[in-house]
């Protein structure tokens, strides 16, 4: 079993998958692109604008945009939905004052029509703080049982510190790989 997994591996690899990472300011997004990029917490300043990498997890390439997450600049996301694959929302979840913004900034988005097709990974970021919401309590906050006709999934993580992303990269790897 495991020869022909690597078999369709080889086969479907070597598509770069169009990847974006969102969230609302302060959630970590670049330090999870970093730490998926070069396995390690790099120092990271505010995104103004966007970070464009390529991460290569297993036989996938992906093509990560990381879009900075201001309230000036989330406008602008849209700018940059189209031929995307999947969406990597990533949550702060010390921040119980904005998880409604954050909710209505993700339901807006999956409302477009060039992300209705995107697989929706949700990471429930800075679990390794005491007194974060759970990755429940994160779920219920966004609606996330709610999307009937989309494929997603949520991962409580620690950018920090490097847990639940390889969980979070295999069931997407796995979902994108099934998909096409």
């Amino acid at each position: 079993m495991g020869g022909l997994l690597s078999y369709f591996s080889g086969l479907f690899g070597s598509k770069e998958r169009r990847i974006l990472i969102l969230g609302l300011d302060g959630a970590g997004k670049t330090t999870i692109l970093y730490r998926l990029q070069v396995g390690e917490v790099v120092t990271t300043i505010p995104t103004i604008g966007f970070n464009v990498e390529t991460v290569t997890y297993k036989n996938l390439k992906f093509q990560v945009w990381d879009l900075g997450g201001q309230t000036s600049i989330r406008p602008y996301w849209r700018c940059y939905y189209s031929n995307t694959d999947a969406i990597i929302y990533v949550v702060d979840s010390m921040d119980r004052d904005r998880i409604g913004i954050s909710k209505q900034e993700l339901v807006s988005m999956l409302e477009e029509d060039e992300l209705k097709k995107a697989v929706l990974v949700v990471l429930a970021n800075k679990q390794d703080i005491e007194g974060s919401m759970s990755a429940l309590e994160v779920a219920n906050a966004l609606g996330l049982s709610a999307l009937k006709t989309r494929k997603y999934q949520i991962f409580k993580t620690s950018a920090i510190k490097g847990e639940g992303l390889d969980e979070a990269m295999e069931w997407l790897s796995n979902t994108l790989l099934q998909a096409k």
